[in-house]
C-alpha cells in the first residue's frame, strides 16, 4: 500500500519536470541567441554566416524599445538565429575587444561626453557621428551590406534582413 501512494506521487513529479523543461525550452528559443565580439570570431571561424550587429547605448530610448517590441517578434528571433550570427554591442562601452587578431578599445573614455569604442568606430558611423540605434548587416564575407542609423520596427527589420 506505501508502494502504491508513492507512484501517482513520482508520475506527478515526472509530468511536472518534464513540462518544465519543455516550457524553458520554449522560452529560450523565444530570444535572439546574441554573441559578443569574440564569440562570432569563434563562430565564424567554425561556419561562415552572415552578421548582424545592434550597436546600442545604455540611454538610448529607440534602443530599448527594439529590445522589448522588435527583437521579441517571433519570425525575428527565428531568422536572426537561423540565418544570422547576432552580435549586440555598447557603443560606449570601456571592455577592451580582441578581434580578428587585434585589441580594440574606447580610447574616448575620459575624453568625450559620449566616449564611442574603436569597434562602433569602425563599423558605425554616419558622417564621422554615432548615431544609436546603427544596426548593420554583414554577409557571410564580413563584408558590409548595408548600415540603419535608426530604430526599426520589425517589419521593415524583417525586409532588411531578407535581402
Amino acid at each position: 500500500m506505501v508502494q502504491i501512494a508513492y507512484k501517482p506521487l513520482g508520475l506527478l513529479l515526472a509530468i511536472s519536470f518534464l513540462l518544465s523543461t519543455t516550457q524553458l525550452k520554449a522560452q529560450q528559443v523565444d530570444s535572439v541567441r546574441w554573441l559578443s565580439f569574440e564569440g562570432l570570431e569563434e563562430a565564424l571561424a567554425t561556419q561562415p554566416k552572415k552578421v548582424f550587429i545592434d550597436f546600442y547605448t545604455d540611454w538610448c530610448t529607440y534602443c530599448r524599445k527594439m529590445d522589448k517590441v522588435v527583437f521579441t517578434k517571433p519570425e525575428l528571433v527565428d531568422l536572426l538565429n537561423d540565418q544570422y550570427y547576432a552580435v549586440r554591442f555598447n557603443a560606449e562601452t570601456d571592455a577592451p575587444v580582441a578581434f580578428g587578431g587585434q585589441l580594440f578599445i574606447n580610447d574616448q573614455v575620459g575624453k568625450s561626453r559620449t566616449p564611442i569604442h574603436q569597434i562602433a568606430q569602425l563599423l558605425a558611423l554616419r558622417q564621422g557621428r554615432f548615431v544609436a540605434p546603427t544596426l548593420v548587416l554583414l554577409d557571410e564575407e564580413f563584408k558590409v551590406v548595408s548600415r540603419h542609423f535608426e530604430y526599426m520596427d520589425s517589419k521593415k527589420l524583417l525586409r532588411a534582413l531578407n535581402y
